[in-house]
């Protein structure tokens, strides 16, 4: 985040080895407070701080809730699902959110959380925060989309004040840090070789192993080397240790194939020795490829590293080497145990991701800081798209009719009269995401009359996804709006079409003001 331009004001974690880690690191700049967040209340780190508001908050409540590894043993889903209490930390991370008023906030997870407990927590993350007045939308990261050698993709749910205009990208582009697809070889092929139990926290480079390993590589691993991992910048090689195996695991380490899992090493024939269940740990033992992403790089790794196996060693990797895959620089130091390196490392979101997400929301709230920014109508778009008709009760009107049209009428509608339409529900609607349209979840919730933003328009609003926040009587146009974007029918500014949303905006603000006018006379 800082290297995206941000100012970080505090960093918290109830890991007292995380806390040590990046004090070490980062010694001069944030506050670093090891505290339990459950005990730890938004107000006492306001008072910390000095400040009652921030521009982001970003975080990542523990996911091992979620995790679909440990689905294997039923405990993340079943009847043990209730029994995990950390599920439930989201919700101490949305305190911090509705004390602190950020403009936008960042929630980071594993994939699992859509599907733990039949998609119930993926769910209520979304529908407390937009509660709390934010228009909330979910969207993947895909690590290696972003310029780092695994194949990671994590859930990211996104926050955006309701009374800020526009809508967060929902493609992240990598940093400008980042170059081509390194491969886990691009990331670690320079490092000196060890046996499993070799190795010291501090050594010296094998500088004439690196020279001839970048005369052998293109240009994407000298860069991955030089900008990603900073190697310039590292006195010493550290954290390259690594952990003993067993004698049988060494010798199944052997009869692995690169590339390959112990499934397909059996299936060619081969006799492994390690007593794990067939059925259930098929990819237990996995030797990496060089030329290929790295699997996932997980907390486990504190365990065993089974999973990662040297390409062309006879070893797990080692902290440093799962460190670089992460894209930490060599520069980075993790003053603690083995142990906890590799959790630390295994638990962090990678730098380059962390950089892309944070290029994204500031290029973002720079936009909506804009003089006029809210007011303004983009070049060459004409007043008409401000509002699809006249008043609002006749944009809602017009949205009724289009809502009672079933699925083939809605696609043989004319271009120009769906996209009268979609502007009409964006401006009434300027709460909702165009990437929630496809996407609600099975949850539906009745809005009391006093609530509706359309009073007279019950049979349109009043039933809604709760993940989503999406109208269920204008499912169908969402779903069509996405087939006509995916199709380049419509362009991506008439898709996100911020003009409507910032009319709609506009109309709560004058509402708003005008009923605080009135209890001021009153």
């Amino acid at each position: 985040m800082e290297r995206a331009g941000f100012r970080v004001l505090a960093a918290i974690d109830f890991n007292e080895e995380a806390i040590q880690t990046f004090k070490a690191n980062f010694a001069k700049d944030p506050l670093a407070l090891c505290k339990d967040l459950t005990k730890f209340p938004p107000d006492k780190l306001a008072a910390k701080l000095g400040v009652n508001d921030v521009d982001v908050i970003v975080g990542g409540p523990p996911c091992q809730g979620f995790s679909t590894v440990r689905q294997v043993d039923a405990a993340n889903h079943g009847s043990r699902v209730k029994r995990d209490k950390r599920r439930y930390l989201y919700r101490v991370f949305l305190d911090y959110v509705a004390a602190f008023r950020p403009r936008v906030f960042v929630m980071e997870n594993v994939m699992g959380i859509q599907s733990a407990a039949k998609g119930k927590f993926f769910t209520l993350v979304q529908a407390d925060a937009r509660k709390l007045g934010y228009r909330v939308h979910a969207q993947v990261e895909e690590a290696w989309k972003l310029g780092v050698p695994q194949k990671r993709r994590r859930q990211l749910v996104i926050g955006v004040r309701n009374d800020l205009p526009g809508y967060f990208s929902s493609e992240l582009k990598p940093s400008s840090r980042a170059f081509g697809s390194p491969t886990l070889w691009d990331a670690i092929g320079d490092l000196p070789p060890l046996a499993a139990g070799e190795g010291v926290e501090e050594r010296d480079y094998d500088f004439d192993r690196r020279k001839h390993f970048l005369a052998t590589r293109n240009e994407t691993a000298k860069h991955y080397l030089n900008t990603v991992l900073e190697i310039a910048d590292a006195a010493k090689l550290t954290a390259h240790r690594a952990r003993p195996h067993n004698d049988r695991d060494l010798r199944d380490f052997a009869r692995i194939h690169e590339g390959e899992t112990a499934d397909a090493t059996i299936a060619r024939g081969e006799k492994m020795e390690f007593p794990y269940d067939r059925t259930v740990f098929l990819d237990r033992y996995t030797r990496q490829h060089r030329e290929r992403l790295c699997s996932t790089i997980v907390a486990h790794l504190a365990k065993d590293g089974l999973m990662f196996i040297h390409p062309t060693q006879n070893r797990s990797l080692t902290p440093r080497e799962a460190a670089r895959v992460q894209t930490f620089p060599d520069w980075f130091q993790f003053p603690v145990a083995r142990t906890h390196q590799f959790r630390i490392i295994g638990n962090a979101v990678p730098p380059l991701v962390a950089e892309a997400v944070g290029c994204e929301v500031k290029e973002f709230l720079d936009e909506s800081r804009r003089p006029g920014y809210e007011a303004q109508i983009p070049r060459g778009t004409s007043q008409s798209l401000l509002t699809s008709s006249p008043t609002r009760k006749e944009a809602a009107s017009d949205l009724q009719r289009l809502a009672r049209l079933d699925r083939r009428a809605l696609r043989d509608l004319p271009t120009q009269q769906f996209l009268h339409g979609w502007r009409a529900l964006l401006s009434l609607f300027p709460d909702l995401h165009p990437d929630n349209a496809r996407d609600h979840g099975n949850h539906i919730v009745e809005v009391s009359p006093d609530q509706l933003a359309l009073p007279g328009f019950d049979e349109l609003v009043s039933r809604r996804y709760s993940r989503s926040g999406w109208p269920v009587a204008l499912e169908l146009i969402g779903n069509e709006a996405w087939r006509r974007f995916d199709a380049g029918e419509l362009t991506p500014p008439e898709f996100y079409c911020v003009e409507a949303q910032r009319a709609g905006l506009r109309h709560k603000t004058e509402i708003r003001n005008r009923e605080a006018a009135m209890e001021t006379k009153a």
